[in-house]
This record gives C-alpha cells, sequence and structure tokens, in this order.
C-alpha cells in the first residue's frame, strides 16, 4: 500500500483545508498583520465554500471547482521534497516534476472522495507568524466529532501556502514519507513511480 495515512486522516487531511479557508494571496496584499490577515481570508474562504457546495449546477462542475479551490494553496513542489526527503536529491528534474504531478492529481482527486466533509465547523484557535512560515491551530467538528488540525504554512512566491496538516498530531507529510521512501529503499524510485501512476489511473 502506498499511502499509509488512514482513510480518515486522507479524507479529513485535504478535506478540512477547504472548510478552514486558507486562501493564496499576495501577502502584501493588505495592510494588516499576518495573523489578522490570515484569519480574515479563512472566514472569507470558508464563506465561499460553504456557497459553492450549495450552488446550483452540475455535480461534476462543482466538484472540479472544490478541488481547485482545496489545492490551489497546497505547495505540491515542497509536499513532494518532504516526502522523499534525501532521496529527492538524487532525481533528475524530469523524475522530480513527474513525482510531483502524479502525486499532486492522487491528493486532488481524493480531496474530493466526499464532498460531504466540507460542512464541517471550524474554530480557530491560534495563528502564530514567524517570518515567512506560520502555524494555524484549529479544531474541526465533522459529524459531531472535535478534531485538531495544525497547518504548516510558509510564503512562496509571496503568497501563503500550505506545506503541511497535522491531524491528532500525526503529519499527513511525515505520513507519506514514511511510506514513500520505504518503498524507495526496499524496490527502487522507479516502483515508487509505478505504484503511484497505477492508483492515479485508477481513480
Amino acid at each position: 500500500m502506498i499511502m499509509t495515512t488512514s482513510s480518515r486522516i486522507k479524507r479529513l487531511a485535504i478535506a478540512v483545508v477547504a472548510v478552514a479557508g486558507l486562501a493564496v494571496v499576495p501577502t502584501a496584499s493588505v495592510a494588516q498583520s499576518p495573523s489578522d490577515e490570515i484569519r480574515a481570508l479563512l472566514e472569507e474562504r470558508d464563506a465561499d465554500i460553504k456557497r459553492l457546495l450549495d450552488s446550483a449546477g452540475a455535480e461534476d462542475e462543482r466538484r472540479s471547482r472544490l478541488m481547485n479551490v482545496v489545492n490551489g494553496i497546497i505547495d505540491f513542489d515542497a509536499m513532494g521534497r518532504e516526502a522523499l526527503g534525501t532521496h529527492w536529491d538524487g532525481l533528475t528534474p524530469t523524475q522530480r516534476s513527474e513525482f510531483v504531478s502524479v502525486f499532486s492529481d492522487i491528493v486532488r482527486r481524493q480531496s474530493v472522495a466526499d464532498l460531504d466533509v466540507y460542512r464541517s465547523t471550524v474554530r480557530y484557535d491560534k495563528i502564530a507568524v514567524s517570518g515567512s512560515t506560520a502555524l494555524v491551530e484549529t479544531v474541526t467538528t465533522y459529524r459531531e466529532a472535535d478534531t485538531p488540525v495544525v497547518y504548516e504554512m510558509h510564503v512562496s512566491d509571496g503568497s501563503w501556502m500550505i506545506t503541511d496538516i497535522v491531524l491528532d498530531e500525526v503529519s499527513t507529510a511525515e505520513g507519506y514519507a514514511r511510506s514513500f521512501q520505504s518503498l524507495i529503499r526496499k524496490r527502487g524510485f522507479d516502483t515508487l513511480m509505478e505504484k503511484l501512476r497505477e492508483k492515479r489511473d485508477a481513480a
């Protein structure tokens, strides 16, 4: 099995990103403190997503739009580097590009597997900014169950992007890293890519 995170974590870890409302916008676009800016963006995007869920139109179109909203805030290059660890350094630019492309395709499709999860409610407990990085601590309530969720973010090309999502103290990026790196050590990078392509194409 390629991904060792549980089905619950894989479903929520990406889905609650949209509910939390993190948005990609230039960090210098408003005269607010970074933490206030992030909080305002969270609340605004949460409302946008709720409106999208209740909008008229074809299911496939809404799912596609939601997929773009959810994943537009994820830095897949950074998450991919973290997932492969030291193995990243030995890859060619072409290998890196294909890996990030296939990996992001899988995550994007998983993110809209259950649209109902996007009706979760979120409480923002703490937003801590340190230079070009930030930690956003939230509690997501889904089907009457509370789940602590922490978003790790950084500034990339002037925009806040997510690099990791931590649920119940379990890092999504570390989960991918354990699975991917173990397979590379045992069977090589080409086998990892073969398995990932199969998973993408089966979706």
